[in-house]
């Protein structure tokens, strides 16, 4: 019998709270889904691992693009535990699975000490001005990068 998004949604959430049972890490589990199969899963390794890009959406998406050997997530669904922070919903954007479904709200996660809304906030300010501010260095040099993508022949687009 083929699983329902409520299904999915049921294994990310269960994952969430046995990541806290285990000691390993924060409240939140994620799950990529492709053809009504299971791809890869992730859980929050931000403490365990010392690392601060290791929520649970992140790691998943990087264990679904391995699995799937490549860098989009077409045709994926992503399940959730949690509204994606700043951080992650911008790893969604990128990896372009079709659509993703989430659990609690960002207000949810606030109410229980995970505060995103200063980074939502810091998004539409000019880099200079945000909390940790941002400081343009080296631009002109900066674009030759820029200049040898724009001729090589053998990229690949993202």
């Amino acid at each position: 019998m083929a699983k329902t998004p409520r299904d999915w949604m049921r294994q990310a959430i269960d994952l969430a709270i046995e990541n806290v049972r285990s000691q390993r890490g924060g409240p939140f589990g994620a799950l990529i889904v492709k053809d009504g199969q299971l791809v890869a899963s992730g859980v929050n390794l931000v403490t365990v691992n010392n690392d601060p890009t290791a929520h649970a959406e992140v790691v998943a998406i990087r264990n679904a693009c391995l699995a799937l050997a490549n860098f989009q997530l077409t045709g994926c669904e992503l399940y959730t535990s949690c509204e994606p922070c700043p951080m992650c919903l911008g790893a969604i954007y990128w990896a372009r699975p079709e659509r993703f479904y989430f659990a609690c709200s960002r207000e949810d996660a606030r109410a229980c000490g995970f505060d995103d809304a200063l980074i939502y906030d810091e998004l539409g300010r000019p880099p200079e001005e945000r909390t940790i501010g941002g400081i343009s260095l080296m631009r002109e040099d900066g674009l030759a990068a820029f200049d040898e993508w724009r001729r090589n022949p053998a990229k690949v687009t993202y």
